[in-house]
């Protein structure tokens, strides 16, 4: 099972037990241990995942941290833990402390939903005050996943980590700074666009408050057209998918289309142009697999080929409706299910 399904499962588990949970124990082993385990960490394994990390602080001897992850013999992640109905800004401090004390290089605070990732971007071994990237997982983003999916134990590069952390900190802080002049424009943010030729005259406040309301007027319909014009797109485009599938098509912009992905397009369209014209293929690429169509319909698919960096498999589904999964090593192994691709093709003849 993939790492997405496999969140996925978990996410549905934390909503079904989160209002049973009450203190912070529970939030512990029925929340963030399963998580951590998920990640691919040995949670059972006082050398990969110690509870009760002792840190000592200066004069203050045996502070201890909830947990801490060892990879490669060196203390990296340090994790405290907080009661599932615990406000988290309130408990930074405590990391703070205890991270310039060891070796590690991430620090993360949780309440079993929502998780704060932090590092030393701005001043080596001294946690920043702010986090780098916050997840919550019952209101996760695709980007989301992809993140996650960096802390796993068997993809875990602390360089590549701490290198795409800038990113990740200074591109949320934008966005947040975005959302705030987008919902209520300040004096500056208006004069800013004022300046841009829409008015020449002094910029008195009497002219500041008479535009505010325009430019947020302005801004609101600016946004509405854009999701508009992609849902059109997408429902023009997929008359015949479903609600998931449109929401697919919104994030169809931001998904790179890998140069074996298209070979393994070419190979399946090279098998199958002997039963109908290669015209008729099309793919389609997804955030979870790359899918091969016939009448650009998603409700013909053909296969879905799945490659990512630990895991290689094609989908086909049998005479049954079954979705079976072949695995691969490379995308000419696909040669190797020419009569499996065949019968799925004259399923829609």
């Amino acid at each position: 099972m993939e790492f997405d399904e496999k969140l996925n499962q978990f996410v549905s588990r934390i909503k079904k037990i989160k209002n049973s949970i009450n203190t912070e124990e529970a939030t512990k082993t029925s929340l963030i241990m399963p998580f951590f385990s998920l990640l691919g960490y040995d949670v059972f394994n006082p050398n990969e995942f110690t509870p009760e990390y002792i840190a000592d602080v200066g004069i203050k001897k045996g502070e201890k941290v909830d947990y801490a992850i060892t990879i490669n013999n060196q203390v990296t992640i340090l994790i405290e833990a907080k009661s599932i109905n615990e406000n988290l800004s309130k408990h930074d401090s405590q990391l703070f402390r205890y991270f310039s004390t060891t070796s590690a290089r991430i620090g993360i605070l949780t309440n079993g939903i929502i998780y704060k990732f932090y590092t030393d971007l701005e001043e080596i071994n001294k946690m920043d005050s702010t986090p780098f990237l916050e997840i919550n997982l019952l209101d996760m983003k695709e980007s989301d996943i992809s993140e996650l999916k960096k802390f796993c134990k068997d993809n875990f590069d602390i360089i590549n980590i701490i290198n795409n952390a800038s990113n990740l900190k200074y591109a949320s802080s934008i966005e947040k700074i975005l959302l705030e002049e987008f919902s209520n424009p300040s004096d500056e943010f208006v004069k800013l666009i004022l300046n841009k030729g829409v008015y020449e005259g002094i910029k008195t406040q009497n002219v500041i408050d008479k535009y505010k309301p325009i430019l947020k007027k302005s801004i609101n319909h600016y946004i509405n057209s854009l999701i508009n014009q992609r849902l059109q797109k997408a429902i023009n485009n997929s008359s015949n998918e479903s609600g998931d599938d449109l929401a697919q098509e919104l994030h169809e912009e931001s998904i790179k289309t890998t140069t074996e992905e298209l070979e393994s397009y070419y190979i399946v369209k090279s098998i199958l142009s002997e039963y109908t014209n290669p015209t008729n293929l099309y793919y389609k690429d997804t955030f979870s697999y790359f899918g091969i169509l016939y009448e650009n319909k998603v409700t013909k698919w053909i296969c879905r080929v799945y490659l990512k960096e630990n895991v290689r498999f094609i989908i086909i589904p049998n005479e049954n409706k079954e979705e079976i999964r072949y695995e691969i090593d490379s995308v000419t192994d696909i040669y190797k299910f020419k009569d499996k691709l065949i019968s799925r093709l004259k399923v829609f003849l």
